[in-house]
């Protein structure tokens, strides 16, 4: 009994399983599709182009030859450049020194301009003050020269006086009209008349160059005054003088910023002279030879990426109708004698393939024909199909989308 029933058991095992793959087979037979043999294997294909112009020095690969991200691919002759660094260096270097001496002057001016101010100040108050002592001197020295003048003018009517006295006594003393004694007295104060006279001219000479002193003097402190008022003046302009000192630091930190953008940018095209690779691939389509003088952007080769590949189907319009991104797909490779690759869809193009050719078509025309269009679907392949399998871009496939 036992053994009927693991008999029996093991044939609805045998009969659901057989069922089971029946129903798988005309799932997958039956189930609505949309299929075509318009597609193709895309991939991404790097255009590798020079940045710097020059002449080609060295190619480092060849036709097919694989290569990782940033393995150098050509060397340009790089001596134009290094001259370019070595000439960029020599300008930053002299920018450097141009600005720290202009920021140098700063400070000194600054303290300068302080001192100076002081100094001028104090300069223009001492000739103030001189001048007004000198002017005191100066009226002192008048007054006392108009002084020694009327002394001077006084001596002068006594000596004529006692010469006059004098030359009336002389016919009476030879006469002997007269004592003697009168007469020398009268002789006596005729010559004391004559020195007084001889002491005052004295008096009004050194007053008179007392007072051409004190004016020379009063010449000096006026002089002197103008320089310090000059100087205050001047100083007073120096925070228009330290803005300007100023300025040209600032001016000069910006030619060092220069100077240094331009050092950079020679570094940069120096490292540019050796073309290194955007991304791993094959190369392809190599167009550059040793000895060939390029220009910045000039095509030197192309860089097919195997490892992240898709197929772009062109359905007709006819057949979007029930097609979404996320359904389920078969890629079958002519290449590979009909192997198939899953994969799902992508995303379907917002516009016809026509619609982006070099000539879209125009109907606004008399003879207009219609004409069935084609969309592009894009379409991701899973990675651990067939890993034997390389696929290329632009290989012929045949897509099916299951849309259920």
């Amino acid at each position: 009994m036992a053994v009927q029933m693991k008999r029996r058991y093991w044939i609805a095992a045998g009969v659901l399983s057989v069922v089971g793959v029946i129903g798988v087979v005309a799932w997958r037979t039956l189930a609505p599709r949309e299929k075509t043999d318009d597609a193709q294997i895309a991939g991404h294909v790097s255009q590798v182009s020079a940045r710097v112009g020059g002449a080609v020095a060295a190619v480092l690969v060849t036709d097919n030859q694989p290569v990782k991200a940033d393995d150098p691919l050509v060397q340009i002759d790089p001596r134009d450049t290094e001259l370019a660094v070595a000439r960029a260096e020599a300008d930053l270097a002299s920018a450097e020194a141009e600005a720290h001496a202009a920021e140098s002057d700063v400070p000194v001016a600054s303290a300068m301009a302080t001192s100076g101010q002081h100094i001028a100040e104090a300069g223009a108050g001492s000739a103030e003050a001189g001048l007004r002592a000198a002017e005191r001197d100066v009226d002192a020295s008048r007054a006392k020269l108009e002084s020694a003048r009327a002394r001077l003018t006084e001596a002068t009517a006594n000596a004529t006086r006692a010469s006059q006295d004098l030359k009336r006594l002389e016919p009476l003393a030879a006469k002997d009209e007269i004592p003697r004694q009168q007469f020398d007295a009268a002789t006596a104060a005729a010559t004391v008349a004559l020195a007084t006279v001889a002491s005052a001219e004295a008096a009004v000479g050194e007053a008179q160059a007392n007072l051409e002193a004190s004016d020379a003097r009063r010449a000096q402190v006026v002089q002197g005054l103008s320089q310090a008022r000059e100087q205050s003046r001047a100083a007073a302009t120096a925070p228009q003088r330290i803005a300007l000192i100023q300025a040209r630091a600032a001016a000069a930190r910006a030619v060092v910023l220069q100077a240094r953008a331009a050092l950079d940018q020679a570094r940069v095209m120096l490292e540019r002279t050796t073309v290194r690779a955007p991304a791993a691939g094959l190369v392809s389509r190599k167009s550059v030879e040793v000895g060939q003088v390029i220009q910045p952007g000039q095509l030197l080769l192309s860089l097919a990426t195997l490892d992240d590949i898709w197929v772009v189907a062109n359905f007709k319009e006819t057949q979007l109708s029930g097609m979404k991104p996320g359904q389920r797909a078969e890629v079958t490779v002519d290449a590979f004698g009909g192997r198939t690759f899953d994969g799902r869809i992508d995303s379907i193009s917002a516009a016809t393939g026509a619609l982006f050719s070099l000539l879209p078509p125009d109907n606004a025309t008399g003879n207009f024909v219609k004409v069935v269009q084609r969309v592009p679907v894009k379409i991701l392949l899973d990675a651990t199909e067939h890993p034997g399998a390389v696929l290329r871009p632009g290989m012929s496939v045949t897509a099916t989308v299951f849309l259920r």
